[in-house]
């Protein structure tokens, strides 16, 4: 392979925004590198902070808890692994957000800190939900929140359990309505950075494409789609391909097949900007497509068509599913989940997490709004045969989607 490195450039760029505030504008240059804005502010925490805030006093709630993760990044910038011993960010519904950690890790959550915050800590004898429990009840001493305390959907049950018994007779709920809700309404600087995920994303598939040759493996592909994504100066987060029968398995087999003339690639890559995600598959023939390949693949493109006139403000995400069902079906795939057909949702959000709410799927009646960001992936699948899946990313403004990435033009030129 040859060696290739393309510089990113670092920086805010001007006129990224569009007047509905949410069309960024970034660019491939013509020596192949990608514009970068600048990482997520402390300004622009603490905004989702005192958003938080105004909903938990609008609910009467006492405060948040929130565990290590995307959620905790999102809101403090601090990035730090679970482990048996709690560590944990409290966003109280009023006053300055804490976070609690073992006495003995004090000195390396220092160094991690982005965020000025009050740290408290509790010994290996003492209860960590008690101090949760402790800063709730110092916070909430000007008014009286006495309201429930929410727990960020991936917080453990010791945690809930620990917090049932020593928060002060507080009700223990999801935080859920006030986290997610915050965070599936990307800021125009989110979708700044999605976009320049997705932009090299795409150029990585433009280096890898040409590369592909008979005898490979799935896990050359990978190798290829790695290293590109790498020295595009990103950080991968999956590059996957599978090759002739493993595409028909949305996500592959452990048999291993070789690149050959007819047998269908199917690559599925992102990569991390600065926290936030891309996911792009594209699907194509090495060498010469039969009737029935490029039929399918034709019919998924179609699907993905369905979503972007589906996708509007005010409609909901189960009705785009549903839609591209019932164009499956009336072209002989399904019915509902059944294969040969699409055996999975038609789309999932994402944004700091490769899969995010909301997910693009029958029943689901969340009404779209601007803001929103998800997957657009009607695949279709034919078990013992092959598999196609055309992936774009799509984020939502008041006028309609916009994508991430331009749709895959045909099953012979699968990039653009």
């Amino acid at each position: 392979m040859t060696s290739r490195r393309n510089v990113l450039k670092t920086g805010v760029v001007g006129g990224l925004i569009s007047a509905s505030g949410l069309s960024p504008v970034l660019a491939a240059s013509s020596e192949g590198s990608v514009t970068i804005p600048d990482p997520i502010s402390n300004a622009e925490r603490q905004t989702r902070i005192n958003a938080a805030q105004g909903m938990m006093q609008a609910q009467g709630s006492a405060g948040i808890v929130i565990e290590a993760g995307t959620s905790m990044l999102y809101f403090s910038g601090l990035g730090w692994g679970r482990g048996s011993r709690l560590t944990a960010l409290v966003i109280p519904a009023e006053g300055e957000p804490v976070v609690i950690t073992p006495a003995f890790e004090a000195s390396k959550l220092a160094e991690l800190m982005v965020m000025p915050m009050e740290v408290r800590t509790w010994d290996e004898h003492e209860s960590p939900t008690a101090l949760i429990a402790s800063v709730i009840d110092d916070r909430g001493s000007a008014h009286d929140f006495r309201g429930a305390i929410g727990l960020e959907r991936s917080t453990r049950h010791f945690v809930a359990d620990g917090l049932r018994q020593e928060g002060g007779g507080r009700e223990i709920v999801s935080a859920s309505p006030i986290v997610s809700a915050l965070r599936q309404i990307k800021s125009p600087h989110e979708i700044a950075l999605m976009q320049a995920a997705n932009d090299i994303t795409m150029a990585a598939y433009r280096a890898t494409y040409p590369q592909v040759s008979a005898g490979m493996t799935g896990k050359d592909i990978s190798a290829l789609m790695h290293e590109e994504t790498k020295l595009l100066g990103a950080r991968p987060t999956f590059s996957s391909a599978q090759v002739g029968e493993a595409s028909a398995y949305p996500h592959g087999s452990k048999k291993v097949h070789e690149v050959a003339n007819g047998q269908v690639i199917l690559m599925d890559c992102g990569c991390d900007v600065h926290g936030y995600k891309s996911d792009i598959s594209r699907t194509w023939v090495h060498g010469d497509a039969n009737v029935e390949q490029i039929r399918v693949w034709n019919t998924v493109r179609k699907g993905q068509d369905i979503v972007m006139e589906m996708a509007q403000v005010g409609s909901s995400f189960g009705a785009i599913d549903d839609a591209v069902r019932a164009y499956y079906e009336a072209e002989g795939f399904g019915p509902g989940y059944k294969t040969p057909g699409l055996s999975h949702r038609t789309g999932h959000g994402i944004g700091m997490d490769i899969h995010e709410d909301q997910f693009v799927v029958r029943g689901n009646e969340t009404p779209i709004a601007a803001g929103m960001c998800f997957s657009n992936e009607p695949g279709i699948y034919l078990p013992g045969k092959f598999g196609v899946r055309s992936e774009d990313c799509v984020y939502m403004t008041d006028e309609g989607p916009r994508l991430f990435s331009p749709l895959a033009p045909s099953i012979d030129d699968p990039i653009g």
